[in-house]
């Protein structure tokens, strides 16, 4: 079966988040998918179907090496690309608006392309952020991310879970040497987040590197089999709720660039965007560029 490899929010071979994609996934059942994504052991792999609406463009399920998940931002970036690039969603301009249906819903998405060629993608959140479970104490997060208490922000910006699809527990710090030190504690993420309603961890600071950037980030999902992630567009989304609730604007547009995986050595750059109108969230989008990688072919007969 058909495969291809991408580096999502990046336009640079070998950075940003890797995926894999398989553009036609007719005949594979739910643990032959599984597997596969056990066996890339990429952060997410994704499975490309015929749609079921017709106001559907395709299908996606979305698995990583230890779950299937609703909804994800950089797969459902990722396989916008892929399947623009090999064909399989025909270019009708500049901008190519299509719907893919995920677990979470219909999820819109734009691909911008340049002489035929996409060069960006941006998806529409299906669900508006929900917040949450109050957090542990913060010595406690302090404790499970290997940072002192003092290193965490508080006040407006204390943590807070969110979930526009995929619950994250939001955890703002001083700054990005901060972020650097960072590491989870595989006994106390089990003993204090395991069972709770926002088990994946997003560690953030008001502190990038890159010119042009707002905010700088780590995510750790060891639940999903994942010790960090390069890339996290479903996060974004979600940060782009705390983030513009903290905003003073009460209506309009607001857009913040998320630099992301660059302690990996995956250096991922994230474009959010978030509408509101009389003081209300009415619509996120998250963007990025993407890169082709690879293309194989894999004997799917023996995955179960």
């Amino acid at each position: 079966m058909f495969f291809c490899t991408l580096d999502v929010f990046t336009d640079r071979p070998f950075c940003g988040n890797q995926l894999a994609v398989f553009p036609d996934a007719r005949g594979l059942d739910t643990d032959q998918m599984a597997t596969i994504a056990r066996e890339f052991n990429l952060s997410e792999t994704v499975f490309v179907f015929p749609p079921t609406s017709a106001e559907s463009t395709k299908k996606l399920r979305i698995f990583t090496p230890g779950a299937e998940l609703p909804f994800a931002g950089h797969p459902t970036i990722g396989a916008a690309h892929a399947l623009a690039a090999l064909g399989q969603i025909p270019l009708t301009g500049d901008t190519t608006s299509i719907v893919f249906e995920e677990g979470v819903g219909p999820v819109p998405v734009s691909i911008r392309s340049r002489n035929g060629v996409p060069v960006f993608a941006q998806l529409s959140v299906a669900k508006l952020p929900e917040i949450g479970a109050p957090p542990p104490s913060r010595s406690a997060l302090a404790d499970l991310l290997s940072i002192e208490v003092a290193d965490l922000m508080g006040g407006t910006w204390s943590p807070q879970s969110i979930s526009v699809g995929v619950p994250f527990l939001f955890v703002p710090v001083r700054d990005r040497n901060v972020l650097k030190r960072t590491r989870v504690k595989p006994d106390r993420w089990e003993a204090i987040l395991k069972a709770s309603w926002a088990p994946e961890v997003f560690v953030f600071s008001r502190d990038p590197e890159r010119e042009g950037s707002h905010i700088r980030a780590r995510m750790f999902a060891p639940g999903l089999g994942i010790g960090e992630d390069a890339a996290t567009g479903s996060a974004a989304a979600a940060l782009g709720g705390y983030l513009a609730a903290r905003d003073a604007a009460k209506d309009g547009a607001l857009r913040w660039v998320v630099e992301q995986g660059f302690e990996m050595g995956r250096p991922s750059i994230l474009e959010v965007e978030a509408d509101k109108v009389d003081g209300k969230i009415t619509a996120i989008r998250v963007g990025g560029a993407s890169v082709m990688v690879s293309k194989g072919e894999m004997d799917v007969g023996k995955a179960s």
